[in-house]
């Protein structure tokens, strides 16, 4: 009896981390190329980190709505600032605990102005903040979102 239930328990173990979020290490380089490469999407790019309480509140609001406009060609990519040390035992916990289902990335840069100039000229380096890009159309927002300004940003483009 006890075996049988090591291996149901091992099966839901597998099982789950099997369906849980992989997050990747992602440079800028590699975020711009997968920005060009799909020009006939709208892309929606939240940079945040699991200390930031603004950047967890709004999380959920990025979840929304990618799940109310999975019939539109919309990617919305989680990009996390937190320091690339802290990819295992914070990014990747937070992520399963808050189940997010948005593609999520570790911000893998050594040089934060250089990366920060290139996202935006604008950008303070302050998060959360949000890039919209649609075709050649881009905004930047360096604020914190409410569900209704997000989806107004949104479809703005």
């Amino acid at each position: 009896m006890k075996i049988k239930s090591v291996y149901i328990f091992l099966l839901f173990i597998f099982t789950t981390s099997a369906f849980s979020q992989n997050v990747k290490l992602i440079n800028i380089d590699q975020l711009n190329e997968r920005i060009k490469k799909g020009k006939d999407s709208t892309y929606v790019v939240n940079f945040w980190a699991t200390w930031c309480a603004p950047c967890v509140k709004e999380l959920p609001h990025f979840e929304k709505l990618s799940a109310e406009h999975k019939s539109d060609k919309l990617a919305v990519l989680l990009i996390s600032l937190d320091f690339k040390s802290k990819l295992a035992s914070n990014v990747i916990p937070f992520v399963k605990r808050k189940n997010l289902k948005n593609k999520v990335f570790l911000f893998n840069e050594s040089s934060p102005q250089e990366f920060i100039d290139r996202i935006d000229p604008s950008w303070s380096g302050g998060i959360p903040a949000t890039l919209f890009i649609k075709n050649d159309k881009r905004k930047f927002v360096e604020s914190e979102f409410t569900y209704e300004q997000l989806l107004a940003e949104y479809k703005k483009l």
